[in-house]
């Protein structure tokens, strides 16, 4: 058990330190090499080589043991309609394992990370919408749905505390609405709580952890401002229905009732 412990440790932190490298190299690299070109090149580019680092770094966590992904069902997306990809999000690394799986993946991101300087280069090069202020969120989004690009977009707002989702903002309906496009429901399973909300950064996981994404309904995008409560509740219950049996409602209760139970 111990030497277990030990190798999980190993792993996990040779893992972040790989990713660490990885976005440092790729930043450098796009910016000299995409940098200069026009800006929908230059998106493109960002866009397809961040899928195939993203990928790399996927591959790197099935190869040591440390993660058992099942991401496969993302891929009916590719050569799809537009839509707005909306997932539950139970963990910071939702958003890296997203882009494995498709060129053309556009992230709605909070201003903290878009002005991260180890994150924040790299999200403006491919075009990253910035979450606030709201309107020109909704403008960019509408541009890139027109464009044919799937926009992804975390309803809740940050990672689950609560099951089986917390309170969901309206954005999602608003742009659904302004840009008539439908959101695509994305559902994450995964039974380890590690990199949730709270989960303390020099604690390391049981290995291997297990996560999976499923798609669900498809819903309409909402023909007026009233109907967009309408929109979220239909979400909220898809959530609710399609997360009832996910591994991590255990782990989620548990955090909720006591937030220090996931330092232990």
């Amino acid at each position: 058990m111990a030497l277990k412990r030990v190798r999980d440790y190993l792993t996990t932190y040779l893992l972040l330190a790989f990713l660490a490298v990885l976005i440092l190299g790729w930043t450098i690299l796009a910016l000299l090499l995409l940098g200069p070109l026009p800006r929908r090149w230059r998106r493109a580019g960002a866009r397809h080589t961040m899928m195939a680092g993203s990928r790399l770094f996927s591959h790197a966590l099935t190869l040591t043991g440390a993660y058992e992904l099942d991401l496969t069902a993302i891929d009916r997306l590719r050569g799809g309609p537009p839509v707005i990809l909306a997932p539950n999000h139970p963990t910071s690394i939702d958003a890296i394992l997203f882009l494995t799986r498709h060129p053309d993946l556009v992230c709605i991101l909070k201003p903290a990370l878009l002005n991260n300087f180890f994150l924040g280069a790299g999200a403006r090069l491919a075009g990253f919408i910035r979450s606030e202020p709201p309107l020109r969120m909704i403008r960019d989004a509408i541009t890139e749905l027109r464009r044919g690009a799937v926009v992804l977009l975390f309803p809740e707002g940050t990672r689950t505390i609560r099951q089986p989702v917390n309170a969901l903002t309206g954005s999602v309906a608003a742009i659904a609405r302004h840009a008539q496009a439908p959101i695509q429901v994305a559902l994450i399973e995964t039974d380890s709580p590690y990199l949730g909300k709270g989960w303390p950064f020099f604690k390391a996981p049981s290995l291997p952890i297990r996560y999976r994404v499923r798609l669900g309904s498809r819903l309409p995008a909402p023909p007026d401002k009233a109907s967009c409560l309408e929109a979220l509740q239909a979400l909220e219950r898809e959530y609710a229905e399609q997360l009832s049996q996910a591994p991590q409602r255990a782990w989620i209760a548990a955090s909720a009732l006591n937030p220090r139970s996931l330092a232990r």
